[in-house]
């Protein structure tokens, strides 16, 4: 008796790749699960600090994997008596409306709400266009 006639065998085609459009759309509410926690640190008057690991060179010239931390770079600031929240892209602003592209609020309180609204409705789809465009932007320089 064969080795392979006791296995279950089928034909199957794996589909790995995600569709374009989720794949951007993860990448942003990952973006902005991590501007909720930068923005929740603030409120305590700490900053968020991520650990990343690199690949470098010992002094042996062995390649090493090496933690180091990196603080995460906020999507709001304080002017004008309160605080502006983008909504970012990559390095770029999206255009939240054909008004503008931050909010603005009064405490900094108020920026994780603004952030976890950001969140449900990128999650829903409503930033699909304005992340395609500056995709596009981004693939062209």
């Amino acid at each position: 008796m064969s080795h392979l006639a006791k296995l279950s065998i089928k034909s199957v085609l794996r589909q790995d790749t995600l569709d374009p459009v989720q794949a951007r759309r993860n990448k942003l509410l990952s973006a902005i699960e991590d501007q909720i926690k930068v923005a929740e640190a603030a409120v305590q008057g700490k900053q968020h600090i991520v650990a990343v690991s690199r690949w470098s060179k010992n002094d042996l010239g062995e390649r090493v994997r090496i933690e180091h931390q990196r603080v995460t770079r906020a999507w709001f600031f304080a002017q004008d008596g309160g605080f502006y929240v983008h909504c970012k892209y990559g390095a770029k602003p999206i255009a939240l409306s054909k008004d503008g592209n931050a909010v603005f609020v009064k405490q900094l309180i108020d920026v994780p709400s603004v952030l976890q609204a950001f969140y449900a409705a990128a999650a829903a789809g409503e930033f699909d266009s304005a992340i395609a465009s500056a995709a596009k932007r981004a693939s062209k320089s």
